[in-house]
């Protein structure tokens, strides 16, 4: 039986404020329930989920398992492993002139979070982010994407059968309803999108001092050094950078390339793009679709940067657009103004490391920041010498599916971070408690 969900925002946090004032949500067997009712949600909805992703970004069944649903449960069984060792209080040390005494660190929950989700992985940048809120025990609502309606409309009609009703809600919508949601008062509202709705967040939340995550974006840069196995890193590239047709937030944005690197690169990009998706991705099932004709018309606005080494071919009515390789671009052409999020990958050539980091350094501070490189000497100076949200040697994406790294963007990429524990960070107040004896 499925009860009618409230979709007026301040009746929806009104009632779920409620649930959290009633304590119900802090035992640790309640956030148990919740996250084994997300699982099986997950497992018993797969095929419905595919649907709406197909239908909304052309997400192949294997690739919607693969990069939401399947993403979604690694995260939730690693937390529900560990919730009760991260939920522990953690003994402090007491200096000898306050003893007799104990002091420990208790996680509170917050109260009530809102989660607002982007349509990139429309599922599974709603489920994460309220995982780690219910896992905190805290209550949510989810604002779903209105850009991928299908999968809002999923999440929708699922989520209220599965978890608990009243600590639990969905807003569907669009401006209208987010600008209306943003008016109330939360515990904590997690971000995921742009920085200019970012910033729209941010100022709403200061009415209420209401704490932030933003998981923003930005040109995550793939360093190319002179001396790698260039095959090997083109498919690693082109594997990254051309999953989701090019939409996601740590793709390679563009490819700095060392010294000679670039014109061999070029070569090995083509073929690592023919092995992946064949001699017409369009065909390809496993190869998505861009998520409507709006950015298919920015996207293919900026295939005249550059010469064409790849790609180039698009369709507007079915929404598709070649993976795309573009060489001989300058630093100030409109494909490097803005993060590009679609399936163009420019090359820009430097002429040495030193030139490299400066480059990095000249920008906003990325999300991610990808190296291929055999030199100890480089690692250590990236690592020292220039700022990210994440920094990844040899494998651009693949730290984000590590529940114990932290997740989460520096600067104009973002602020705050979570998976794994970092939720549990995320989500709670680590509140210090003293106890010393009287008498």
């Amino acid at each position: 039986m499925v009860a009618a969900v409230a979709t007026d925002p301040a009746t929806v946090v009104a009632r779920v404020r409620a649930t959290f004032d009633s304590g119900v949500t802090k035992p640790l067997d309640w956030r148990l329930r919740q996250l084994a009712a997300l699982r099986s949600m997950l497992t018993e909805q797969t095929e419905a989920f595919q649907q709406a992703l197909q239908a909304d970004l052309g997400k192949s069944p294997k690739e919607a398992y693969r990069g939401e649903i399947g993403f979604t449960l690694n995260e939730l069984d690693h937390t529900v492993a560990h919730l009760a060792e991260w939920l522990s209080p953690k003994p402090a040390a007491v200096p000898d002139f306050f003893l007799p005494a104990e002091a420990h660190v208790v996680r509170d929950p917050l109260g009530v979070v809102l989660v607002i989700a982007p349509w990139n992985y429309p599922l599974q940048l709603a489920l994460v982010p309220l995982l780690g809120a219910l896992a905190a025990g805290n209550t949510a609502v989810v604002k779903p994407s209105e850009v991928t309606p299908a999968t809002s409309a999923a999440i929708a009609r699922l989520l209220p059968r599965y978890l608990d009703r009243e600590a639990v809600a969905v807003v569907e919508g669009g401006v209208p309803e987010t600008t209306e949601l943003l008016a109330q008062r939360f515990d904590h509202i997690f971000y995921t999108g742009n920085g200019a709705v970012g910033r729209i967040v941010m100022t709403a939340a200061v009415k209420h001092l209401t704490p932030v995550t933003l998981e923003l974006g930005g040109k995550s840069p793939a360093l190319v050094e002179p001396g790698v196995d260039l095959a090997a890193t083109a498919q690693r590239i082109a594997r990254g950078k051309f999953g989701n047709a090019g939409q996601i937030c740590v793709a390679p944005d563009y490819i700095l390339a060392i010294g000679d690197t670039a014109a061999a690169l070029e070569e090995h990009l083509a073929t690592a793009v023919q092995a992946l998706y064949g001699d017409d991705p369009s065909a390809d099932p496993a190869y998505g679709r861009i998520v409507n004709e709006r950015h298919h018309d920015r996207l293919t606005a900026l295939l005249g940067d550059g010469r064409i080494v790849t790609g180039g071919t698009h369709d507007r009515a079915g929404r598709y657009l070649a993976p795309t390789v573009l060489a001989d671009v300058s630093p100030d052409a409109p494909v490097m103004q803005a993060e590009i999020f679609g399936p163009v990958l420019p090359i820009i050539s430097v002429p040495d490391l030193d030139a490299a980091i400066a480059f990095i350094n000249d920008r906003d501070k990325p999300l991610a920041l990808y190296a291929f490189t055999e030199s100890e000497l480089t690692k250590r100076r990236l690592t020292e010498e220039t700022s990210s949200g994440a920094l990844a040697f040899g494998l651009p994406v693949s730290h984000l599916a590590m529940p114990e790294l932290p997740f989460g963007g520096v600067g104009e990429s973002g602020m705050g971070r979570y998976h794994g524990e970092y939720s549990i960070d995320t989500f709670s107040h680590a509140k210090a408690v003293l106890d010393k004896p009287i008498g």
